[in-house]
């Protein structure tokens, strides 16, 4: 196939590197999953960041702020405790800039993002013991701790509680949809380190002053005070409250189970051909319960953007395989 350009339209630049790729996502109508007229659902695709998720935008600027400051160095061994997306970012990013990297990971890792990891050179950390929430998170940080008391040029992400996390999506996620947008009503994000919410929602607010923002979180998630139960997809939810969260800044929450997150995968795939995440799935359901208890508006539609971070074939052993779906109908009825 020829590419054929217009005359007032030139190729992209050549990059230095795959870091100077981070960014710059599409935003896409979502007309066929949700073709009410009163209704305008626009998905940033964020899995089109080549690390095929959203985490390699604070990966990319926690490692270059570390650099500016001098937190960071040419010796400087990465640490951070991760269900799957921020490991292989850094990764990625540790072979750019020449650092070692160790990922603590926990068993409910998608096995695709494992060996990617491994793939890119990263060192591994697997717990395998479950914390007093039924989750791993406080014994990958415990394993966290022991690393950084053996390794004495240690730099700890801490995605959690690190400010450059949500930075990141403001200066990136947020800054982008706001330049591309006119107008937005509602925010419906996805929520685990609280980065990608807090960061994007406070820039498109600077723009869209009456910005409702909406959080998904997993059930058996305590992010919000329900009480802690069993989850087993990685990358949404958590069995901690993020240091970078600011819940007056949620005007709601919408808890969404595993089985609800897979459907809205296939259906998001099947009606768009967008092979997304099991995050993505989650966002998806909760839109679709979202919609039913909007009220109409005399003007225009109610604009709804919504975040899709990470790509779907990390889930082939997970929401996309029917046994693992049947597992958690088993479960469920236990």
């Amino acid at each position: 196939m020829v590419l054929v350009l217009k005359k007032e339209e030139k190729l992209p630049a050549v990059k230095n590197s795959v870091a100077e790729c981070v960014g710059t996502t599409p935003l896409v109508r979502l007309n066929r999953m949700f073709p009410q007229s009163h209704i305008e659902v626009i998905a940033k695709l964020e899995y089109m960041n080549p690390g095929g998720s959203m985490k390699d935008r604070p990966a990319r600027f926690i490692i270059e702020e570390g650099f500016k400051s001098g937190t960071i160095n040419q010796g400087t061994h990465i640490i951070e405790s991760t269900s799957g997306n921020l490991g292989v970012a850094l990764a990625m990013m540790a072979r750019i800039y020449g650092l070692s990297v160790t990922c603590v990971v926990d068993p409910k890792i998608a096995p695709t993002n494992l060996n990617i990891m491994k793939q890119m050179g990263a060192n591994i950390a697997m717990v395998e013991e479950r914390d007093d929430q039924g989750g791993y998170l406080q014994t990958r940080i415990k394993r966290v701790q022991q690393l950084l008391q053996k390794e004495p040029n240690a730099f700890w992400i801490n995605q959690y509680a690190n400010d450059n996390n949500w930075r990141a999506h403001y200066e990136g996620t947020g800054s982008e949809i706001a330049e591309s947008l006119e107008y937005a009503d509602i925010l419906v994000a996805g929520v685990s380190t609280s980065g990608s919410i807090m960061g994007t929602s406070r820039r498109m607010r600077e723009k869209f002053a009456k910005l409702r923002v909406v959080a998904v979180d997993a059930v058996g998630s305590i992010i919000f005070g329900s009480p802690a139960g069993p989850r087993e997809l990685p990358g949404i939810g958590a069995s901690r409250v993020p240091e970078l969260l600011n819940r007056s800044e949620i005007d709601e929450v919408i808890h969404v189970g595993d089985r609800d997150s897979a459907e809205g995968c296939r259906e998001l795939l099947l009606s768009e051909g967008i092979f997304a995440g099991g995050s993505s799935g989650s966002v998806v359901a909760a839109i679709q319960r979202l919609i039913p208890t909007l009220e109409p508006r005399a003007d225009r539609p109610i604009r709804i953007v919504t975040l899709f971070p990470d790509r779907g074939d990390r889930y082939m052993d997970l929401v996309y395989d029917d046994r693992w779906v049947q597992g958690l109908e088993r479960s469920v009825h236990i």
